[in-house]
Order: C-alpha cells, then sequence, then structure tokens
C-alpha cells in the first residue's frame, strides 16, 4: 500500500508540530487523499498486522447501530474500552486508586501501569457481567451506529441513513445523493469521542460501487490503517448487496498526524517491504448487511511482517 506509506512520509517530511487535545503533540498536515482500487485487493496494511477481526467486529457494531462496548467486549475487541473507562473513572462512583491521565501514564509507570490493567478487568467484567453497569457505562453516547442508524430529527423522528442510502443505490444508482454522515452538530457534546470519520459518499459507474470517506482527524499510526480497511469492507459488502463490483476506495483527510510518541513506530514500518494484499471473500447466501454476522465474512491471503505497538491518545 504504497498510497499510506507516501502519506507517512509526506507528514514526516512536511508537517508541523501541533499541540493536541490529548497533550501528546503531534506532526500534523491538512488535507490529504489517497485512493484504492479495490479491485487490485483488500487495502490491509501488510509491513505491520492489522487486526482484521477487531476491524470487523467493529464494523458490524456500527451497522447493528449498537452504542455500547458491550457488543464488542463479547466480541473480544477492546479497541472503545479507553473511552468508556475513562467514563467510569472520573465518575463519583469509582472509588479504586487515582486514574487520573491514565491512558498516557501507563505507559511510563509500571507500577501504574499494573493498576491501571487491574482496574480495567473489573471494569470490564463488569460490563459484560452487569447489566445496570454496562448500560450506565459502557454506553459512548450518540456516536457512529446511533447516526448511521437512528438520526433524531427535531421532531423525534428517526432516520435510518445507511438502509437508505442502500435502497437509494439499488433504485437510483446515478443519484448524487448517496451520503451518510455522523457529524451530527446538536449531538456532538454528548459523545464519548466526536465522530473522526465525518460523513461518506457512495458512487456508482460501470456496475462498480465506489466510496469516499472524509475524515476530519486522522490518528495516521494507529486510526488510519482501520479506518482504509473499515470503510473498504463497507463498500464491499453494500456492492453485495446490491449486485455490484467494487470500484475504488477514496480517503479524504483532514486534520492527518502522526502522534509525536508513535514517529519511531512509523519510521520502522517505512523501512519494510511490501506484501501482497490479502483478499475478501462474503457468504453468498448473506441478502443484507444488516444481517451479517463474524462468519460471513473471510480474509484470505494475508501475511504480513508483525505487528508493531504503540501507545494509544485518549
Amino acid at each position: 500500500m504504497k498510497q499510506y506509506a507516501d502519506l507517512c512520509t509526506h507528514i514526516l517530511e512536511t508537517g508541523v508540530k501541533k499541540e493536541d487535545r490529548t497533550g501528546t503533540g503531534t506532526i500534523s498536515t491538512f488535507g490529504y487523499q489517497m485512493r484504492f482500487s479495490l479491485k487490485e485487493g483488500f487495502p490491509l496494511l501488510t509491513t505491520k498486522r492489522v487486526p482484521f477481526r477487531l476491524i470487523l467486529s467493529e464494523l458490524l457494531w456500527f451497522i447493528k447501530g449498537d452504542t455500547n462496548i458491550r457488543y464488542l467486549l463479547q466480541h473480544n475487541n477492546n479497541i472503545w474500552n479507553e473511552w468508556a473507562f475513562k467514563n467510569w473513572v472520573e465518575s463519583d462512583e469509582y472509588k479504586g486508586p487515582n486514574m487520573t491521565d491514565f491512558g498516557n501514564r501507563a505507559q511510563t509507570d509500571d507500577t501504574f501501569k499494573e493498576a491501571y490493567e487491574k482496574e480495567m478487568e473489573v471494569f470490564k467484567r463488569r460490563i459484560l457481567e452487569d447489566d445496570a453497569f454496562a448500560s450506565k457505562y459502557g454506553e459512548l453516547g450518540n456516536i457512529y451506529g446511533k447516526q448511521w442508524r437512528d438520526w433524531r430529527t427535531s421532531q423525534g423522528e428517526g432516520i435510518d441513513q445507511l438502509k437508505e442510502v442502500i435502497e437509494s443505490i439499488k433504485t437510483n444508482p446515478d443519484s448524487r445523493r448517496h451520503i451518510v454522515s455522523g457529524w451530527n452538530v446538536e449531538d456532538v457534546p454528548s459523545m464519548a469521542l466526536p465522530p473522526c470519520h465525518t460523513m461518506f459518499q457512495f458512487w456508482v459507474a460501470d456496475g462498480k460501487l465506489s466510496c469516499q470517506l472524509y475524515q476530519r482527524s486522522a490518528d495516521v499510526f494507529l486510526g488510519v490503517p482501520f479506518n482504509i480497511a473499515s470503510y473498504a469492507l463497507l463498500t464491499h459488502l453494500i456492492a453485495h448487496e446490491c449486485g455490484l463490483e467494487v470500484g475504488d476506495f477514496v480517503h479524504t483527510l483532514g486534520d492527518a498526524h502522526i502522534y509525536s510518541n508513535h514517529v519511531e513506530q512509523v519510521n520502522l514500518q517505512l523501512s519494510r517491504d511490501e506484501k501482497p494484499l490479502p483478499t475478501i471473500t462474503i457468504n453468498e447466501s448473506l441478502t443484507s448487511i444488516f444481517d451479517a454476522e463474524i462468519e460471513d465474512i473471510t480474509l484470505e491471503g494475508y501475511e504480513p511482517h508483525p505487528s508493531i505497538k504503540a501507545p494509544i491518545a485518549v
């Protein structure tokens, strides 16, 4: 995936140093676009291992309209834990050790890391076993799944954007309105993390479905590989339901940044050779993406370089 490597190189060579919400600091550039032909292979990075099952279970979580991390934990997916955990440890009900700035401190203080991991395990167990606790602290607010499947209007009605866009692709493929928005201005304050991938648009031509994503904020080392694969997979699933081939995935970035504590990892990744891209197979009997389960999607031929660990900025 030369497109991704070129993005990393562009940021390292031309980006500017900026402060950020997490206090970590970034090297950042503004306005960048990548294009991936989905016919040439599934765009999952090969210069490091990217956990496809986490991408898959997260996407199915969005598609279901779910906003509670319990479903993710049931599928051994921990990628949204920190934001929910933050709500708990900053609440009046939390009686454990001080977890202030837990995300960053756990990376540098071994004693704190041990306490953090212990409290996180308690938190996860309670989410899985305690319905009331899960309802209160597993909920992330009106994030992606809610906006995609149940956008609330000023009249209190719900709009299923994802269902409507699929129907529009089927019945009016030449429309320029195949759009789903995650950026609901009214709901942003209530979200654990306002949508980074804010809106996406589909385009049909020559029997192929293409997708363009606009992403306002892009964590290039940790987040962007997930985002590329997630929206490529969504395009595959919708094309499958609509009887179309896949075309391109176009990824447009606003603030594209590399966190200051990810630079070493990015350089390691850039030193590695690319390997052949894998392919995706979808269960032929699947007729609706809303019925999709993990077992319906298979990744084949993925033989990447080893994974590269890096701290997440919360």
